[in-house]
């Protein structure tokens, strides 16, 4: 008995609390701050989802981006909060902005709608991310609440007519030319059934007499744009 007692004197007391271990001289845990980054990366999330999910989806049914803004977003909302120690903060901020405006996707042509979701997407996370102590959570809460209702009432309110995009293959060649535009579009919308709003022709296979054509119409409605007819000369 009295050996064992002995043992357990020589085994020193751990006095040290969770927060005040080191390993390679980095904190093993920060409570304040890791309840921070949970709350704010739930609420980046939420508000994402939202924005991504529910706005957006329901208005495009594109997932390709579905799978870009979500990712996106939580990259930058993680690298933004853990590097704001470095003291980069708006510079950095805009830096992003540059390098995602430089970048597009260069293996594809973005159109204008997805970009605009892209910089609200990174607007966000990096506004979630590098709010200072200056700024209350009402207000932060405030301003991701005021985009989400813009964003809604843009889609259901005003732009109640959304327009969708296909790409079809289209064997009469003779049509694509401009002057049988009027005919092209009267063909397409009786072999498709669909209230066509305007074409575009795409890349052209003269040895198949085929060419692609982009539709575009509104689902539901029967008001069309003005009719608009361009080629895209790098694919022809």
């Amino acid at each position: 008995m009295e050996t064992i007692n002995s043992i357990i004197s020589m085994i020193p007391v751990m006095d040290i609390s969770l927060s005040e271990l080191k390993i390679f001289n980095i904190r093993l845990i920060d409570i304040e701050d890791f309840i921070e980054l949970i709350a704010r990366f739930g609420l980046n999330l939420i508000v994402c989802l939202v924005i991504v999910r529910v706005l957006y989806y329901n208005a495009t049914r594109r997932k390709d981006y579905l799978f870009t803004y979500i990712l996106i977003s939580t990259t930058v909302f993680l690298l933004c909060f853990l590097l704001e120690s470095v003291k980069l903060e708006l510079g950095f901020a805009l830096g992003l902005f540059a390098v995602f405006g430089i970048i597009r996707y260069r293996t594809t042509t973005i159109p204008i709608k997805e970009m605009t979701y892209l910089f609200i997407i990174i607007g966000l996370s990096v506004i979630n991310a590098l709010s200072n102590k200056k700024v209350s959570y009402a207000e932060l809460l405030f301003t991701n609440m005021a985009i989400i209702a813009i964003v809604w009432g843009l889609e259901r309110i005003w732009l109640l007519k959304n327009e969708t995009r296909k790409t079809i293959i289209f064997e009469k060649i003779d049509l694509i030319r401009p002057e049988n535009y009027k005919l092209l579009l009267d063909d397409l919308k009786e072999r498709t059934g669909l209230i066509i709003n305007r074409a575009e022709v795409g890349k052209i296979n003269f040895l198949r007499d085929t060419a692609e054509v982009k539709i575009y119409y509104f689902n539901g409605t029967e008001i069309h744009e003005e009719d608009e007819f361009t080629y895209d000369q790098e694919m022809i």
